[in-house]
Formats: C-alpha cells, sequence, structure tokens
C-alpha cells in the first residue's frame, strides 16, 4: 500500500456510531452489510485437504536441502502465490514486542487511537481499509480498524502519524520494519534462484524501495454472514509478509475458483506474491485473489509489511524473463501503474489482465 494524493481510494474515520457497532454488533448499520460478497464462492470444507505450502528457511539455508526446498518455493508461488515461512529467523522477542503494542494500540479508546487518524485525503494514519463504490449498493465499510503507515525508507515516515500510545509501538515498528527487510532480502535470493535470474537483479528491484505497513484489527461479529474484514482483492506492489497477533483465522485464498480457509501455523509468516512481482517474473509467480472474513466470537488482529518494488523506475518483467518467449506484460511508468491500481482498487475489480500484451 502507498499513500495516495488523489481521491480515487478513501479511507474513512472511526467513528463514534462505527466504534459501538464493533463493540456491540447485534445491529450491523447497513454500509458494512454485504451479504452477497460474504456468500459469493463457495468455501472449501475442513474435510478436503486445503493447506497451504509450508516453507522452511532452515532447509534454504542448509546447502544439502536448500535446491529443494527452493524448488518448492517457487512452486508455492507459481500454484498458490501464497505460503507460511517457518524457521525464518526474525529475532523472536522483536516478534513479540510488535504483537504487544499491535493489540495494546487496538485496545485503547476511541480517542486515543484517532490521535493519529486518517487526516483528509491522506492514506496513512488509524481508520477503515478504504470504501469501495458499488453501482448497485454505493460505499460500503469493511469490519475492521487499521492503521497504515510507511516505514521505509526512513525519511518517507510521517512520525505525526506514529502512535505514541503504546509508548514503545514506534520502537517496536522501527525494528520490525528493520527485521522484515532482512528477511525479504533472504526470500529474494531463494526466488531468484528459483527463477534462474541474478540474485542482484531481483534484489535491486527491491532495494531502497518503499516499505509500508499495517496493522488491522478486524472485531467479532455476532452476525458474520454480513460483513467481511476485507473484501476480495490482490495486494499492488511488489511482496507481502502477515504476522498473525492471534490464532484467530480468517483470511481465504481463491484457487480454481474456490476459497481456501488459512489455518495460521504458530510462529509462521504468512507470504504472497504481489501484483509488481507477478508482472516482473512475467507471470511465472502468481498474484491471487484473497480475502478476510469475520470471526462470531474471536477478534482477528494481524500486522502486515507490503515491500514496493520496480525495474529502473518501471513496472515491467524482469529482462532476462523474457528472452526467447517474449513479454507477457507491458512495462508501464510506476506512476502510471499506480494510477491503474487505484482506480481497480476503488471499484473492487482486478486489474493484471489490463496489462497483459
Amino acid at each position: 500500500m502507498e499513500a495516495s494524493r488523489n481521491k480515487l481510494v478513501n479511507r474513512n474515520e472511526i467513528t463514534d456510531e462505527a466504534a459501538s457497532a464493533f463493540a456491540d454488533s447485534a445491529q450491523i448499520p447497513d454500509k458494512y452489510v454485504r451479504t452477497d460478497e460474504v456468500a459469493d464462492g463457495v468455501v472449501v470444507g475442513e474435510d478436503e485437504t486445503n493447506e497451504l505450502p509450508i516453507i522452511d528457511m532452515a532447509k534454504l539455508l542448509d546447502p544439502k536441502m536448500s535446491k529443494m526446498e527452493a524448488a518448492k518455493l517457487g512452486s508455492a508461488c507459481r500454484h498458490w502465490g501464497f505460503f507460511q515461512l517457518i524457521n525464518h529467523g526474525v529475532n523472536a522477542a522483536v516478534i513479540q514486542h510488535m504483537k504487544d503494542n499491535t493489540a495494546q494500540f487496538f485496545a485503547l479508546p476511541l480517542d486515543s487511537k484517532k490521535t493519529v487518524a486518517v487526516r483528509g485525503d491522506g492514506f496513512e494514519g488509524y481508520g477503515h481499509h478504504y470504501t469501495r463504490t458499488s453501482a448497485t449498493s454505493g460505499d460500503k465499510l469493511d469490519w475492521a480498524e487499521s492503521v497504515i503507515l510507511i516505514t521505509q525508507p526512513v525519511q518517507d515516515r510521517n512520525m505525526a502519524l506514529w502512535p505514541t500510545n503504546p509508548p514503545t509501538f514506534r520502537q517496536a515498528l522501527d525494528l520490525y520494519s528493520v527485521e522484515i527487510t532482512n528477511l525479504t532480502r533472504q526470500l529474494l535470493d531463494f526466488m531468484a534462484a528459483d527463477l534462474g535470474v541474478e540474485q542482484a537483479a531481483l534484489l535491486e528491484t527491491f532495494a531502497g524501495k518503499r516499505q509500508s505497513m499495517a496493522i488491522h484489527h478486524y472485531p467479532p461479529c455476532r452476525h458474520p454472514e454480513k460483513v467481511m474484514g476485507n473484501t476480495p482483492h490482490t495486494d499492488g506492489l511488489g511482496l507481502t509478509l502477515l504476522l498473525h497477533v492471534d490464532d484467530t483465522p480468517g483470511l481465504q485464498i481463491k484457487k480454481g475458483g474456490r476459497w481456501f480457509p488459512v489455518r495460521p501455523v504458530p510462529g509462521a509468516f504468512v507470504v504472497n506474491v504481489g501484483d509488481i512481482l507477478h508482472i516482473m517474473t512475467n507471470g511465472a509467480y502468481r498474484s491471487v485473489e484473497h480475502r478476510v472474513v469475520v470471526d462470531a466470537v474471536r477478534g482477528r488482529t494481524t500486522a502486515v509489511i507490503f515491500q514496493d518494488a520496480s525495474v529502473d523506475g518501471m513496472v515491467a518483467p524482469l529482462p532476462e524473463l523474457v528472452e526467447g518467449g517474449g513479454a507477457r506484460y507491458k512495462s508501464v511508468e510506476r506512476s502510471q501503474y499506480l494510477k491503474v491500481r487505484f482506480s481497480a482498487l476503488a471499484k473492487g475489480s482486478g486489474f493484471l489482465e489490463s496489462f497483459k500484451v
């Protein structure tokens, strides 16, 4: 995600009315009711094998097992667009610190959270995900509260919107951001090996690019069949790394026209391919539609990092991956890509097809 100066995507403030609805969901305000969207599509049952691929970083780093695990990583990116990463090596204390501060922030009174509320047409700060306009139902809101912030490069941070309550939030996010940057570099090394491109070439597309984060809280809802935690979408940047703050499920991935629920693996990150990486790999790696459904009893909280990428300022396939077979996707300036991306986001529609040659 990235801050936007246009009005294609709006982020609404969390009002007293919204906070009251989240606290007692006996009556659902109409602006949250999305019954048809919740019921859209078949959800795979628990009796069917549907486990998301699990990738082991310890095996990737083991010279004897690395080749086989890298192939498994590549298969996950090609066929699922998602995987869960275990033994990732991220400092456990840093992770716990991030989890604790995220949970503590969302437990604060609304007035405290609104000190970092989204402002004007901005995209950063505390508020709803975003507003999508539907031709049939008008503006609808997701059943969630979020904080979205730019974390890297450091000079791009808007510290006025970084929470100071809890007092250790800023430190927790700063340390966590660095850890995820390092983990991303490691993953890219193995992705490059799987794709058959120079490691430096793939790393360069991410190096120094913007990193943003979103912490989300999906309150429980007595009528989960009526509301969406996050409507179906693909992630618009390069690579996404999600940390479950708790063990409440809710993420669902679309594969073969059906929704596959993700069961969180303790201690794992959920990693997924974004639209830009999909294009950069010339369609070899897949950016896949996903959504979040709400639990009737338990809230769900996550901390998500989005890593941006580009090829010399362009969103384009890597030259090494178009030799022989040709480019399957157009090369566009990043600013134009974002304009089309935000337009599609506002309409709740996919757009990768529009970039095909």
